[in-house]
């Protein structure tokens, strides 16, 4: 019996797997033209499983090497000496693995093929008369030396030699990896520890500019998921509603190949095969509630570098517009990391998963170095009731216990810190039985639209800072198209006034606005 899978890659007689043939014959199209070209996206995206999916899909005119640079040591990497021996060794295995003729993958191997230039003479001998396909996945394992761009000088000469007629080499090359490499910045050694970055500006797109550009989109479609819970419901016979279901995973995962798989199989392993909306984010709560290898990377990567801490809570607590530049090494590296893509333009978190785990993190991480500003005394059960969130109450004794505990000395934290006050105070009173996340996308820095999912139960909170009653009346006309795309009857309004003096008008009411209503608190 078949199953989900989240660890490694998927075979299609063992895992439920995505229909993914629209993107492999995007990519045979590539390679049809001769394209050398670079697969590029986060770790567990899928890179490996389609690789492999390609390698079997190719027609039989094609001869396939799909080799791993992560099975080569770093000691390959130290010369050509060591480098193109242990090369064409894993070249000649992987075409036995594949079945290719003995004769040929043995004559692959040739441990007196010593220099770079004896290399290139020994693929236009294997390569002349044929179409070869080189894969190598996980090309960035080790590539952070004069080697690795050595090769890619073999590989670049090669095939502007064989453009004009003058040399046989690969017909085309795929390289996989999580980073781009052609902007590898070269490392040298310099008493046992790496030095400062060098030669940068001479590596950046040299030796692999003559890449094309990856322009298949390699995240799933609700389509694509649709497909993979076809083959679940023709074994299982759940009465599942595919549709809802696909749009659903979606909407968190934006087709994030690992979070897809993770829901699904957490729905039919962990869940009694509860394939509802209900369901899906009963497992959306599971996977961040969990350890996991994708959300460990997220919060190492913010960890380990502080601009792309900055931005990422930039967009997400206080609200800043980024223009999305993908030349900028931050964003460049946020979409590496599978965190940022581009919305009208403008940086946005990439799905909202990333978006809770990173609210969660960033609560974690603030709340503890202002523990003595914290909403405090307020429990869950205190607003849960019947197993039901009472969103009203819990406004209300926000509203009560910032008032009891926040003086006007405390602006200038409260302006910069006020939302994610709020979200300290939320957290653990849905933790365990709901989330929230952020719609980045809907963020400004005039407000923040937050999703709450407790239970069966959906509340969408709208939280604001006062800019004059006419921008308050207009939150009203804001919410009202949020409520809508969520089909949800009520809505909630969260104000910061931060005004000094008598002006201030704390509140806490229900109004009715275009037939529909909206507790207003203004605090």
């Amino acid at each position: 019996m078949r199953r989900f899978n989240t660890t490694g890659p998927c075979v299609a007689d063992k895992h439920y797997m995505v229909d993914i043939s629209g993107k492999l014959e995007k990519i045979m199209e590539m390679i049809d033209d001769e394209c050398y070209f670079t697969i590029t996206f986060a770790r567990q995206y899928g890179k490996t499983t389609t690789l492999n999916l390609l390698g079997k899909t190719l027609p039989s005119e094609y001869t396939v090497i799909s080799i791993n640079f992560a099975d080569l040591d770093a000691g390959c990497f130290a010369s050509s000496k060591t480098f193109c021996p242990a090369f064409l060794r894993q070249v000649s295995n992987a075409l036995e693995s594949a079945g290719a003729m003995p004769s040929y993958a043995a004559e692959w191997a040739n441990d007196d093929v010593t220099s770079f230039m004896d290399l290139g003479r020994h693929v236009t001998e294997m390569c002349k008369g044929r179409k070869v396909v080189l894969i190598v996945d996980d090309v960035d394992s080790n590539c952070n030396n004069q080697v690795f761009l050595n090769f890619l000088g073999i590989l670049r000469a090669k095939f502007l030699e064989q453009k004009d007629g003058m040399d046989y080499t690969f017909h085309s090359v795929i390289l996989s990896g999580v980073h781009d490499v052609k902007n590898i910045k070269l490392k040298t050694e310099n008493g046992g520890s790496p030095s400062a970055p060098v030669m940068e500006n001479t590596i950046r797109n040299a030796p692999w500019n003559i890449a094309t550009n990856f322009n298949v989109d390699m995240l799933f479609s609700t389509t694509e998921i649709a497909t993979m819970l076809s083959q679940y419901e023709a074994d299982h016979n759940t009465g599942m509603d595919i549709s809802a279901i696909s749009n659903e995973i979606h909407d968190y995962t934006g087709g994030y190949s690992y979070m897809v798989s993770n829901i699904c199989q957490c729905i039919d392993e962990e869940l009694g095969q509860d394939w509802t909306p209900g369901g899906v984010r009963d497992a959306v709560a599971a996977m961040l509630a969990e350890k996991n290898v994708l959300l460990d990377d997220m919060v190492e990567n913010l960890e380990n570098n502080r601009e792309l801490y900055e931005y990422m809570y930039s967009i997400l607590i206080i609200g800043n517009y980024h223009s999305f530049e993908y030349y900028l090494p931050v964003v460049e590296i946020g979409t590496s990391c599978g965190f940022l893509k581009r919305v009208g333009g403008k940086s946005a978190v990439s799905n909202k998963i990333f978006e809770i785990g990173m609210v969660n993190y960033f609560i974690s991480k603030e709340s503890g170095s202002n523990a003595d500003k914290q909403v405090k005394g307020v429990k869950q059960h205190d607003v849960v009731k019947g197993g039901r969130f009472d969103m009203e109450l819990c406004l209300r004794k926000f509203a009560e216990r910032y008032a009891e505990l926040f003086n006007e000395r405390d602006c200038e934290f409260l302006e910069n810190h006020g939302r994610l006050l709020f979200l300290s105070y939320l957290k653990p009173l849905i933790n365990g039985q709901g989330f929230y996340h952020i719609e980045s996308q809907f963020t400004d820095l005039r407000r923040m639209d937050v999703v709450v999912d407790f239970g069966r139960d959906q509340f969408i909170i709208e939280i604001k800072l006062w800019h004059g009653k006419s921008k308050h009346e207009e939150a009203y006309e804001q919410l009202l198209g949020y409520m809508g795309s969520k089909n949800a009857s009520a809505g909630y309004l969260l104000t910061f006034d931060f005004r000094k003096g008598e002006n201030k008008s704390p509140r806490a009411e229900w109004v009715d606005f275009d037939g529909r209503r909206i507790f207003d608190v203004v605090v």
